[in-house]
């Protein structure tokens, strides 16, 4: 691979960004997985599970949101069908459960796999388009996928599938245990996270935010932006897909619903309204939408109206999300 520098693209990168709003990221971003690490025995403590089970969702939403903020805070990819990746990591598991397959291991080789070859097969398509194109395309190919399983009758169809047996790992490693899959799936988004910062930084995510302000330059610097959008696409798609392994293993069960075009709108939002491109706006993002779903869903079926306002204020007088907002005071 080409040295990459910031002065070859000239293009504005997140190491350019004031040190103190990077440390402000970081440390927001370690607070929120240490306080969901010590969520759980505060839980079990007072006897309510329904907030260990509400974090675990959280998590879960949390890294789907994570590899979209690959795509659309560095690649400026907006994906209108990245829910189904989330389906194909959750249908995975279902399927391999309903024949006979449970070994946790090969069930998530197999997502993995299934999910980088449809994003593959799709991203070298949808990503000669640009704009509400690439948009429009990526809704239609996970409306695809989706219709595809509504019609697939042998796995419950539009009526879902419930997994009778979870993902077998050898102990103490059993996600039947509700502890261990709780600490799993931090653990899955803490490495989740150090992946998008170490890569965000990298040579790699370098050329990709650089065709995100300039792809003729960057093209003119002899890096093929194509190529380097196509590799987060697939990486994106995959890491999603563990999200839909471990949601699967959550509930035990598994629909449609999952890889809808509304899901898929759902992570923008968590995107958009906890800051495109940083590293804990995915997170905090996932928090606000889940408290506020809860919240509002108990008042009325049509949250989601409220939530729309939400999104809008942020995005008029919060550039950067809620956290674009908490780094910026004191900033000039």
């Amino acid at each position: 691979m080409q040295t990459v520098s910031s002065q070859s693209l000239s293009v504005p990168l997140p190491a350019e960004a004031p040190a103190r709003r990077l440390d402000l990221d970081l440390g927001l971003c370690g607070v929120l997985l240490a306080a969901l690490f010590l969520a759980l025995p505060l839980a079990n403590a007072t006897g309510n599970s329904f907030w260990a089970d509400l974090l675990n969702r959280v998590m879960i939403l949390a890294i789907a949101a994570t590899s979209l903020n690959l795509l659309v805070g560095i690649g400026g990819l907006v994906s209108l069908g990245h829910a189904a990746f989330l389906g194909i990591g959750a249908y995975t598991v279902g399927i391999c459960a309903e024949l006979g397959l449970t070994a946790g291991g090969v069930q998530l080789a197999i997502a993995l796999a299934v999910a980088a070859l449809f994003a593959l097969v799709t991203g070298m398509v949808a990503l000669r388009t640009r704009g509400v194109h690439f948009i429009m395309i990526t809704l239609a190919f996970g409306q695809m996928l989706y219709f595809v399983m509504i019609g697939l009758r042998q796995f419950g169809g539009d009526d879902g599938l419930t997994i009778n047996e979870g993902s077998q790992f050898p102990a103490p490693f059993t996600l039947e245990n509700r502890t261990v899959l709780y600490y799993t799936v931090l653990a899955v988004l803490a490495l989740t996270l150090f992946g998008f910062a170490r890569l965000r930084r990298s040579r790699f995510g370098l050329v990709l935010l650089g065709a995100k302000g300039s792809e003729r330059r960057v093209a003119a610097s002899g890096f093929d932006p194509f190529r380097y959008r196509l590799v987060a696409y697939v990486i994106a798609g995959a890491v999603c897909a563990v999200a839909g392994f471990l949601s699967a293993n959550h509930t035990s069960f598994v629909t449609p619903e999952i890889m809808g075009w509304t899901r898929s709108a759902e992570l923008i939002f968590i995107v958009i309204l906890g800051g495109t491109g940083t590293l804990s706006g995915p997170l905090l993002g996932a928090i606000l939408f889940l408290l506020i779903e809860e919240l509002l869903g108990s008042l009325t079926i049509y949250w989601h109206f409220p939530f729309g306002l939400l999104l809008i204020l942020v995005a008029l007088f919060a550039r950067g999300g809620i956290v674009g907002l908490l780094t910026r005071r004191g900033q000039p």
